[in-house]
């Protein structure tokens, strides 16, 4: 697509921003049922035309080649069979979801005589920054969909033909189910001046959910002002405690670094008690070193592994504890306690995922109420904090926000709550 002058961006997004709004209030009303018509259309339409989605996908790998991306970069951009049979698998377990919209809870009745409820209600028009996966197109439509949003999906110009043929299936599936086809929307320009309107329509858009590198996040977290649902790092500790069962401890920090490098909820910095860094340390770092991770490490630590015999360790700096390496790199630091370890995270973390190794329940549940993050954990790999693992179904993303969503954001996250009140003639006095 071409790119427009800014007088054609301002009017294209502004009309993109009031049909959603429009299409946000039908999409408020719509059944359960309805809305869970509009999904499995979208996936039966995704796999008759699953030749058209890999021809749309190959114009935009070709382009990303030409233009010199490397190979990391057309993995996550290149679509096969099976990851489009993926999309309309995920469609189908989100339809197995229940809706949340509208769920009131209990009723409390007050003095006065009336009944107070709180009404689950969705946000709005959800307005979804994104790169390089054109997967991200039907997951997080879906979500915003089955949640009752209308959504407004601006992807990475390196997907722009993968992205707009999908988007025209979903509109297709919303449309069969008598569904406004605007509920989903995806901006058809590759003009960076359309994501800085975006960002700052705040009249038609109620929340933004960047989905990308820490740069694409830092950039609208500086020039927005419509409210975000995002995280800027996923800087993610494990402590081994004192009261650590060692196998236990060799088992879960293994798993928390080494089963994948780069999601956001892998581990990048490891704290260890002093008093059982020597028993827990060499086999652990042994297997780290065997499976290629490079070891970057305070003076404590060095001083423990060389004695065990290990050589290629790096000095960390203070720069390696607040980087999110998302790689097979790890910084490791030997503590004298839980108030360390604590305040080390308090430091240097990002308030996403960080965990306790530990058989000690009051520092268990100390770490537990003091570290401020969005997941907190015992004895488990930080790899869990992700929202089909915490039985959400799926998510949009992860928050590490105090407002509103918090930690993996799922059908939940993407509504609000409003309060209803039942009277039988009460007047205040």
């Amino acid at each position: 697509m071409e790119t427009q002058n800014s007088s054609n961006i301002e009017q294209m997004m502004v009309a993109i921003g009031q049909h959603a709004r429009i299409a946000a209030r039908a999409m408020a009303k719509a059944s359960g049922e309805q809305k869970n018509r509009a999904l499995s259309n979208i996936a039966a339409a995704i796999r008759r035309d699953v030749s058209k989605i890999l021809a749309a996908n190959a114009r935009d790998v070709e382009r990303a080649k030409t233009n010199g991306n490397d190979a990391a970069f057309i993995d996550r951009l290149t679509m096969t069979e099976k990851s489009i049979e993926t999309m309309a698998l995920g469609l189908l377990q989100i339809v197995s979801l229940g809706d949340p919209v509208g769920h009131i809870g209990a009723f409390k009745k007050q003095a006065s005589g009336i009944l107070i409820a709180q009404m689950r209600v969705p946000l709005g028009v959800i307005g979804i920054i994104y790169e390089s996966r054109p997967n991200v197109t039907i997951d997080a439509a879906a979500l915003c969909l089955k949640s009752g949003n209308a959504v407004i999906l601006r992807g990475g110009s390196e997907a722009i033909d993968s992205n707009t043929y999908l988007a025209g299936l979903i509109q297709e599936g919303l449309a069969a189910a008598q569904l406004p086809a605007t509920a989903v929307q995806v901006v058809k320009t590759t003009d960076r001046a359309a994501v800085g309107k975006m960002i700052t329509m705040t009249e038609y858009i109620d929340v933004i959910v960047p989905r990308g590198g820490k740069s694409l996040i830092a950039r609208l977290m500086a020039d927005g002002r419509v409210p975000m649902i995002k995280h800027l790092d996923g800087i993610c500790h494990t402590y081994i405690d004192e009261g650590a069962n060692l196998d236990l401890a060799i088992r879960v920090c293994d798993n928390a670094k080494t089963q994948r490098y780069a999601p956001c909820n892998a581990m990048e910095t490891l704290l260890v008690n002093t008093k059982i860094a020597s028993a827990v340390l060499p086999p652990l770092c042994k297997i780290y070193q065997d499976k290629g991770v490079e070891l970057r490490v305070d003076p404590k630590t060095r001083k423990i592994l060389e004695e065990s015999g290990f050589v290629h360790l790096v000095d960390a700096t203070e720069e390696d504890w607040r980087t999110e390496y998302l790689a097979p790199i790890l910084s490791i630091k030997t503590v004298e306690n839980l108030d360390e370890a604590i305040d080390h995270i308090e430091h240097y973390g990002s308030k996403h995922t960080d965990a306790i190794i530990t058989q000690n329940q009051a520092h268990a549940d100390r770490f537990l109420r003091e570290v401020d993050s969005a997941s907190v954990m015992v004895n488990t790999s930080t790899r869990f904090a992700d929202g089909f693992e915490y039985g959400l179904g799926a998510e949009i993303g992860i928050s590490n926000d105090k407002l509103h969503a918090r930690g993996p954001v799922g059908l939940e996250g993407l509504t609000s709550l409003k309060y209803v009140v039942m009277g039988h003639g009460e007047i205040r006095q």
